[in-house]
């Protein structure tokens, strides 16, 4: 890792800079690989609660995005710390990169 630090100008704001806690700086590369290819995700939370993952690409079916997406839902409330009161997810919203946000129905997602 400290080798890589004076790329970070570089690969930091592209978000390409490897990082430990995602699992990208490890000394089993074998076992990284073969997670990431069996479907190894991560999201991240903004300031304001907002997750942000990638659920699909365009040339997924309807019903792999389905499958993505319930289980990156079902994955979140798992991960619902115990102190937490309260309604836990307001609202779930799918988009494209750059299109238009389209509002999911709680209710049918489960």
């Amino acid at each position: 890792m400290g080798q890589l630090g004076k790329f970070g100008k570089i690969l930091g704001p592209k978000g390409l800079m490897p990082n430990p806690k995602s699992g990208t700086v490890t000394p089993d590369v074998a076992k990284a690989v073969k997670e990431v290819k069996a479907g190894k995700i991560d999201f991240r939370v903004n300031k304001q609660g907002i997750i942000h993952a990638a659920v699909g690409k365009l040339n997924f079916t309807t019903e792999q995005l389905e499958e993505n997406t319930k289980a990156l839902i079902n994955q979140v409330n798992k991960l619902k710390p115990a102190t937490a009161k309260g309604t836990y997810m307001k609202s779930v919203y799918l988009s494209s990169t750059m299109g238009p946000g389209l509002k999911i129905v709680k209710d049918e997602i489960n």
